[in-house]
Formats: structure tokens, C-alpha cells, sequence
């Protein structure tokens, strides 16, 4: 009979520590061709590098459990190299969470955005629907019927949706777009328009639209470079003023949200037969979003770094171990994301005969 797998404690600190080191480290620097560690070769290694004694694939799990790290797992991170990127983000933030006072005194805070390739397809075979013990199952391949864009602006106070659906997202597409934002929202006394660095954004086009809205006369020359264009159509004297988000921080435009949801509900399982059918499916579903589901988001980002020992900043398993500070007792707010299950003790049965 083989033995039970060793307690993770039976090891010394030092032996544990090394699997932690090892763990974290990167597999070309102890000669290994994988690109990330697996059990049995983190077994592997503690035995031929480090000369500790074997442990079994079982007690390493254990005790990268513990430690709540995961070397087989990966999540896209995307750096952002914006040097003003506190600030940008922190005025952004601040407009979000001001976005319900601003509104009632006649100021709308306006995110705006593109979501483009949105492929028609058409699935060559039917789809076969979910039944009891099996999942719908989709066709793999499809027929493709182009591809449209959607053009959309979401108001942060109401949760309410402008939108134009076309096939190309040109400048004058956009521009556009922004006079029809204008014209659903008149008689307001300012509009913040929260924007990326895509370059329509910034166009010529948009220069020349605020100008029209601002009644002013601009110098084509005054506006030849890009920070030109985006100084004047930031300039916070003006009715109409935009706030772009940091470099690679497009994920604080709030209409990113809303794209997410419509890719869910819509698009991810999408079967339609030609584009005409695509435009009428997406219109009954954003009239429909406007009517009944739209909403303004909650907003919990600050624009702050996630401070040690608050919800936000330790992992699931950290908080409910309670390694996000000193002691073992969970703090207030943990125990109230995860409360202690009721268990329920079985009551004995009583003795038929007594």
C-alpha cells in the first residue's frame, strides 16, 4: 500500500521556500524549454538543482495552494506608458462619480466610442438548441456577410445609449455621430465628452465641429499637429470640452461596458442570414436596451493604486485565509463578501423504544 502524501509541514521552511522560489521564477534561467512550470517539473527540478528531498506532485500543489499561486495560469496585462496617466485618470474618475450633480445642474458627461469589425456570420448549419445534460452546439464554420461598426455614445447619468450603426467609421462618420449626440441632448448648458486617442477623435473634422458649435473662427495652421488639435478641443473655457484617456487605457471609457454587454447578449452567439437582418437585429436590441435595461454603471475605480487589506487589492482565497494582513481573524468587509456558511447540524433520531 503506498504511503500517504507528506504533510506540506513535515518540510522545513527552507525546502518550502524553495518551491515558492522556484515557482516564481523564469523557466530559462534553470535551462527548462517549457514556457511555464508544471508540477512534475517543479519536481523535477527541487530534486536534481536543489538535492531537497522528493516531494510528491501532491504536496506541491499543497503547498502552492497555501501560498494561493498559480504558475500554470496567465492574464493579459497591458501596460500603459502614459507619464500623465494619474492625472488623466484621476479627472476622468472624478467626472464619473460628479456625473449625477453635473447632470442636474444641466451638464452631461458623454462617453463616446467605436466598436468596430463587428462580423456578420452565418452559421452553415442550424444550430441545435440546449437539452437536459447537453449544451447548445454551435456550427463551426460560417458565411461571412460583411462587416459593420457601431458608433456609440453612453450618457453616465441616465445609462442611455446614442448610436449609429454603418459600415466604415471615417472621420465625417464620427462627426456625424457627434452632432446627433448634440441634437438628442440640446438646450444643455456643457457636455464632457470622454474619448481614446484613436486619431478621428482628434480629427480636423472635430476642430472644425466644436468651432461651429462654440461659434468660433480657427487657423487650420494653428491646428496642424495632433497636440494641437487635441489642446484645443480639451480647452475647459469651452461648452463642448473632451477628455482623453491615458495611453493604453481605453478600459476607463465607460462605454466599454456597454460594449461588453452587446458582445454577450448579441453577438457572441449571433446567426444572421444576410446584413440587412444583422442591422434590424441590432436595432431591435438597442431600442429595447434603451427602454428597458439602460442604467447608469457603478463606478468603483478611483484612479488611486488598490491599497493592501482592501477588498479590491487581495485575491478571493486571500481574503477568506485572511493573508491580506497580520492576523487570521477575516477583517469586517471580508466577512461580509464572504459570509460563513449556516451549517446545519443533523438532529439525531430519537429511539423508537424508549
Amino acid at each position: 500500500m503506498l504511503p500517504d502524501p507528506a504533510d506540506p509541514g513535515n518540510f522545513p521552511p527552507d525546502e518550502r521556500l524553495g518551491v515558492i522560489l522556484l515557482a516564481t521564477s523564469k523557466t530559462e534561467d534553470h535551462h527548462c524549454p517549457d514556457t511555464r512550470w508544471s508540477l512534475d517539473e517543479l519536481a523535477f527540478r527541487l530534486v536534481n538543482e536543489v538535492a531537497q528531498e522528493a516531494m510528491s506532485r501532491a504536496t506541491i500543489w499543497r503547498l502552492l495552494n497555501h501560498a494561493d499561486l498559480k504558475p500554470h495560469q496567465s492574464v493579459y496585462w497591458l501596460n500603459s506608458h502614459d507619464p500623465d496617466f494619474d492625472a488623466k485618470a484621476k479627472r476622468i474618475c472624478q467626472l464619473y462619480v460628479t456625473a449625477p450633480r453635473l447632470c442636474q445642474e444641466g451638464r452631461l458627461v458623454l462617453c463616446s466610442d467605436e466598436k468596430t469589425g463587428m462580423q456578420i456570420r452565418q452559421r452553415k448549419y442550424p444550430t441545435r438548441l440546449a437539452l437536459p445534460g447537453m449544451p447548445e452546439k454551435r456550427e463551426f464554420e460560417y458565411i461571412r456577410h460583411g462587416t459593420r461598426c457601431l458608433l456609440a455614445t453612453f450618457c453616465v447619468a441616465s445609462g442611455e445609449v446614442v448610436w449609429d450603426l454603418k459600415p466604415t467609421r471615417t472621420t465625417q462618420d464620427w462627426t456625424e455621430h457627434l452632432q446627433r449626440v448634440a441634437q438628442r441632448y440640446p438646450d444643455q448648458k456643457g457636455y464632457d465628452w470622454v474619448v481614446d486617442n484613436l486619431n478621428t477623435h482628434w480629427s480636423l473634422g472635430v476642430c472644425h465641429q466644436v468651432a461651429r458649435w462654440e461659434g468660433l473662427r480657427i487657423d487650420e495652421r494653428e491646428l496642424a499637429t495632433g497636440a494641437q488639435r487635441r489642446a484645443f478641443l480639451s480647452d475647459a473655457s469651452h461648452k463642448h470640452v473632451f477628455h482623453f484617456t491615458p495611453i493604453h487605457g481605453s478600459w476607463l471609457n465607460q462605454v466599454e461596458l456597454f460594449f461588453s454587454v452587446l458582445s454577450r447578449k448579441l453577438l457572441k452567439r449571433g446567426d444572421f442570414a444576410s446584413a440587412k437582418e444583422f442591422e434590424e437585429r441590432m436595432r431591435q436590441w438597442l431600442n429595447r436596451y434603451n427602454q428597458e435595461q439602460a442604467h447608469p454603471y457603478r463606478w468603483t475605480y478611483t484612479g488611486e493604486p488598490l491599497v493592501r487589506a482592501t477588498p479590491s487589492s487581495q485575491t478571493s482565497q486571500q481574503r477568506r485565509q485572511g493573508h491580506a494582513w497580520f492576523g487570521s481573524r477575516p477583517q469586517l468587509f471580508e466577512r461580509l463578501i464572504h459570509p460563513p456558511r449556516p451549517y446545519q447540524r443533523r438532529q439525531k433520531p430519537l429511539a423508537a423504544n424508549l
